[in-house]
């Protein structure tokens, strides 16, 4: 049903003032996403985010609307080629992977339908049915194997009902609704990641300080020992350039009369090193 042109007009309004107040955007997509577990995750959400759909002829025109005001160089411009499908916004100011872990606790079992798309591989578990035994030759239209145990058909070994990426069959669909297993969950899938006019995907948030951390550790690493072994000294490898040649100059005073305050410890630790006992001459046999 058509939106009067009261709603029209206060839709606009929300949603430019929620790119007024909001620097952080999830555009998330809600296939299979039921109105009860969008009332539950909005609530969720509540002190954290704001959740706004629409049509995206709506939504495009918004955007244009607010580039006139605007700029047409608004950060917000970027989100015009994105809206496409069956697409909604998460606004929020809070930390993006605190936002993104709610989204992602929020989501409900469901069961397999018939023509959609398997988001994840099924396995149907070994083991007793449940199913009395003249339902045989459903399971093997199924080319599952089975075998008749105390009056139930039982199922030999686990066995691939649907792959990931492919269309729910109709007899697949029956099956997993007779052996009552609700293979999938749903809820909202982000996208794409909008900060203060960054566009990125949702993987990026998988980056945490420690592995930033490890991975700038690990270049350094490797820049540190390619400078060393070409001799073109940089920062990275300038501790060890200088350990190094503390080293050496600690061996040739502990060879040697030669002495400093920094080798005196070593010195004393290695008497038979001193120029003294090297001087020491060899007892006659």
């Amino acid at each position: 049903m058509p939106l009067s042109p009261e709603k029209k007009a206060a839709y606009f309004i929300k949603l430019e003032s929620f790119f007024d107040s909001y620097t952080k955007i999830f555009l998330v997509n809600v296939d299979n996403v039921g109105s009860r577990q969008m009332q539950l995750i909005r609530a969720g959400l509540r002190k954290d985010a704001e959740i706004l759909m629409g049509k995206n002829t709506m939504i495009r025109k918004v955007i244009r609307g607010y580039l006139d005001k605007h700029g047409e160089d608004h950060p917000v411009s970027k989100l015009l080629p994105l809206i496409r499908g069956n697409l909604g916004f998460v606004f929020t100011n809070s930390d993006l992977p605190d936002v993104r872990r709610m989204l992602e606790e929020n989501r409900v079992p469901a069961p397999a339908r018939v023509g959609a798309i398997a988001p994840v591989d099924v396995m149907c578990p070994a083991g007793p049915t449940g199913c009395d035994p003249g339902q045989t030759a459903f399971f093997q239209a199924l080319n599952i194997s089975t075998k008749i145990s105390k009056g139930q058909i039982e199922i030999v070994s686990e066995v691939l009902i649907t792959v990931k990426g492919e269309k729910v069959g109709n007899s697949e669909a029956v099956l997993l609704q007779k052996l009552s297993i609700l293979p999938f969950t749903y809820g909202l899938v982000i996208h794409y990641v909008y900060d203060n006019g960054n566009i990125f995907s949702p993987a990026i948030l998988d980056i945490t300080d420690a592995v930033l951390g490890a991975k700038i550790g690990a270049a350094l690493k490797m820049i540190a020992s390619l400078s060393l072994n070409i001799g073109f000294p940089t920062i990275a490898s300038l501790p060890h350039s200088m350990a190094n040649a503390f080293k050496n100059v600690a061996a040739l005073a502990v060879q040697t009369s030669a002495s400093f305050k920094a080798v005196d410890g070593y010195k004393a630790a290695l008497p038979s090193a001193s120029p003294a006992a090297a001087e020491e001459p060899a007892a006659e046999e």
